[in-house]
């Protein structure tokens, strides 16, 4: 995995070059100031989670799950 540092003004002038080095799976930092100290890591996005197939239904049934359901631990093993 490739990780470039640049300067602001580097990174300005060589943005498509760090845009494909971040679509490769690396990543890019941008410093800034004499001290060249870092202020910014220019990363890829995170995987979306794969979807679940529901078997025989897939493709014919959609279902959601409400954000604020709850089940215990009871009422899950069926205690």
């Amino acid at each position: 995995m490739e990780t470039l540092q640049l300067p602001v003004g580097d990174f300005k002038a060589r943005f498509s070059e760090a845009l494909e080095i971040v679509a490769r799976g690396g990543t890019v930092g941008v410093t800034y100031g004499r001290s060249k100290k870092p202020v910014a890591l220019l990363v890829s996005p995170p995987q979306a989670p794969a979807k679940r197939k529901l078997g025989i239904l897939a493709g014919k049934v959609k279902f959601h799950i409400a954000k604020d359901w709850r089940l215990t631990e009871e009422e899950f093993l069926g205690e």
